[in-house]
């Protein structure tokens, strides 16, 4: 089964699974140079419910976030690497969604189970209020995990 799907596809998917009692784990992020830190987060995610879908976010959005030298790699490419670890089961690439609202959409179409997240991390309030929205729990599943981001592994020298 292909793991980058629509968003049409993956709502089938996503009720056809919880049909069968599986836990939806919902995730979101720019994941441009997958690291260390990205995999522990992806796979404890993954234990927190079941079946882990990830948001991903388009390369215009990683560009107002991370900077004009961003991404590294098309949201394409993003998703072709994502798709391939064990821990991930449905990925999603998100077009450019200009508000809360939209993203709001969206998590109400996938109706997770779970929203994980990670610990001190900026966009927690928003984990929040999707979360309360369609009536899943907010997991941190990791801390910030120190000497792992991929702004720090760009600005190396060596």
């Amino acid at each position: 089964m292909r793991k980058v799907v629509s968003l049409g596809k993956l709502v089938d998917l996503v009720k056809k699974l919880k049909n069968q009692g599986k836990k939806i784990v919902l995730v979101g992020g720019c994941f441009d140079v997958l690291h260390p830190g990205h995999v522990i987060f992806l796979e404890k995610a993954k234990k927190a419910g079941g079946i882990l879908v990830i948001l991903l976010e388009p390369d215009q959005k990683v560009k107002a976030l991370k900077g004009v030298d961003r991404p590294i790699h098309t949201q394409k490419m993003r998703a072709k690497v994502l798709s391939a670890l064990q821990a991930v089961d449905f990925c999603l690439m998100l077009p450019l969604l200009k508000s809360e609202a939209a993203y709001d959409k969206v998590i109400q179409k996938i109706q997770p189970d779970i929203i994980a997240a990670t610990q001190g991390y900026r966009e927690n309030l928003h984990h929040q209020r999707a979360a309360q929205l369609v009536g899943a729990r907010l997991k941190y599943v990791t801390k910030v995990i120190a000497n792992h981001s991929t702004s720090r592994i760009l600005s190396r020298s060596d």
